[in-house]
């Protein structure tokens, strides 16, 4: 895998769960029906229905939120690449969004994509009994102060998102007691998040443990693009895709440190390739 240092570095960043809105992909399903058939067939129910109506909210449920995300995140890569003919020096994507980068750097086709990120969904739905919370205005060493002084175990930093936006995952009962001593400790906000699990902890290793298994029957290969792992902030070797994919599960999110690597290459030009702007608000707080 070879680095491009061209005098510009176009790279596309692939948002995750999260970002997902009813409506996402209008226009989409018709300009790639091949990828929709593709998607019906392999999900067993229609993804434009999914996405446009959003039949009793499911997509905000995570075996269907994950499927639903990457398809149109897929789909609006396509269409860029068709418009400009260009194909981006390196691709990043946030949890979910990782699998968007994969298949964007030919590690996978749509198809194995999405079958891997449904399996993902199912487990990580199936892995009940914790919850997460965003913490805004605090830095990582702050947040890890206040968990070490609150001494449990049932809780642990999930995403790093930004210098003082970070997620946490845990217990139900951690997360609801927990919020007064980061308020006390400076939080401007403790928002808890509408999620079915501990995303990203230990909470997961079941689901970590049955994805690997699954993975095991995917043959993949070698990204032709620099992706850049969730897991390392750095991008992916040679080999390993699989254990990385199952790491990631049960591994905190390095946000703030891959977009730092990205942003040490030749005049960097980030686009964001999915619904929303998320990712390049935390870029414009990483920059700054």
């Amino acid at each position: 895998m070879t680095t491009n240092m061209n005098a510009n570095s176009l790279i596309y960043v692939f948002p995750g769960q999260g970002t997902q809105v009813p409506g996402m992909g209008d226009g989409l399903f018709e300009k790639f029906p091949d990828i929709t058939r593709a998607a019906d067939e392999t999900l067993g129910y229609s993804i434009k229905t999914l996405c446009l109506d959003n039949p009793d909210n499911k997509l905000n449920q995570t075996e269907y939120t994950q499927p639903a995300l990457y398809t149109v995140n897929a789909m609006t890569y396509l269409s860029i690449k068709q418009e400009t003919g260009r194909v981006p020096d390196f691709v990043a994507g946030h949890s979910l969004g990782e699998y968007n980068a994969l298949f964007a750097s030919g590690a996978f086709d749509f198809v194995s994509g999405l079958r891997l990120v449904q399996k993902r969904g199912e487990l990580m739905a199936q892995a009940t009994g914790g919850g997460m919370a965003a913490i805004i205005g605090l830095t990582r060493d702050q947040i890890r102060d206040v968990m070490l002084l609150y001494g449990s175990p049932d809780v642990s930093i999930a995403n790093l998102n930004s210098p003082k936006q970070t997620v946490i995952s845990g217990s139900m009962s951690v997360i609801n007691d927990i919020q007064s001593s980061f308020e006390e400790a400076g939080a401007k906000l403790f928002l808890p998040l509408p999620v079915s699990g501990a995303f990203h902890s230990r909470f997961m290793e079941s689901a970590r443990r049955q994805f690997e298994a699954f993975l095991k029957s995917f043959q993949f290969n070698r990204p032709n693009i620099p992706v850049i792992s969730n897991v390392e902030a750095s991008p992916y070797p040679n080999g390993g895709i699989a254990e990385l994919l199952a790491k990631q599960v049960t591994s905190p999110v390095r946000w703030v440190e891959s977009m730092q690597y990205l942003l040490r290459q030749p005049n960097p030009t980030f686009k964001e390739i999915g619904p929303g702007d998320t990712l390049q608000t935390l870029l414009h707080y990483i920059m700054n």
